[in-house]
């Protein structure tokens, strides 16, 4: 159980973020949502939240702009009292091939993906430190562990995300906080369903024949905040597609 223990969220209006924050929530931790721009659906998950007893607000931030997650962490701390969890989720596609791919798409992706990651674990370990207490999720993807034609920028900037978390598993472990990765195959989402794939692609493609749900990638980063003595690990939770 997470009672007592405050969770940030990014990316956490729809998707597997909105899945993660409210696994969090049924497991009594208040939730800090962080999206970027729609207040509708942030409120709504907030609210999800809230329905299973917890406190939960929803902050609107850039976390591509470090003085913005800055601010935000510090609006985070004063009024839910502290940072104990985090989940790093919030990330944009900007596909295309490498030779016609624009910068500013390539740079955008990196920016949002990995650069927003780096900027929470910044400014949310500084509160871990301490505490002496801390666990990290990354949200990373089976790109960054296989490519996929058509995402370098996405790939690249996932499996910077695991670089990144076995890294700062590294730096951060003598303190008593652990950092792991999430490693989702193709999840059933907003994004995902964009891509139109026919289900007899899948069966190809995932050994288990399905596309995954949110929850099931929830109840992966819910067992590795759990876990005391889980770090540097990626977990896939793919069906089987980058076995």
């Amino acid at each position: 159980m997470l009672k007592g223990k405050v969770a940030v969220v990014t990316g956490a209006s729809r998707g597997i973020g909105a899945a993660v924050a409210k696994k969090l929530a049924s497991l009594g931790a208040d939730l800090a949502l962080i999206y970027a721009g729609n207040d509708a659906l942030a409120e709504a998950a907030a609210a999800d939240c809230r329905a299973l007893g917890v406190r939960a607000e929803a902050y609107c931030c850039d976390v591509s702009d470090g003085e913005a997650v800055k601010e935000t962490v510090a609006k985070i701390k004063a009024e839910l009292g502290g940072v104990q969890l985090l989940v790093n989720n919030a990330g944009i596609t900007r596909d295309g091939l490498v030779a016609t791919m624009k910068e500013a798409d390539f740079d955008e992706v990196l920016d949002v993906n990995l650069k927003g990651a780096f900027h929470m674990i910044r400014h949310c370990s500084g509160l871990m430190l301490r505490a002496k207490y801390g666990r990290i999720v990354n949200i990373s993807s089976v790109a960054g562990l296989m490519g996929n034609p058509g995402q370098a920028n996405y790939a690249a900037a996932k499996a910077g995300l695991i670089g990144l978390t076995k890294t700062t598993a590294k730096e951060l472990a003598s303190r008593g906080i652990t950092v792991n990765a999430v490693a989702p195959g193709l999840i059933d989402t907003d994004m995902t369903r964009k891509l139109g794939l026919k289900e007899e692609a899948l069966k190809s493609a995932i050994p288990l024949g399905r596309a995954g749900k949110p929850e099931e990638v929830a109840e992966a980063v819910a067992f590795l905040l759990q876990a005391d003595y889980i770090t540097g690990e990626v977990l896939r939770v793919d069906g089987g597609m980058a076995m």
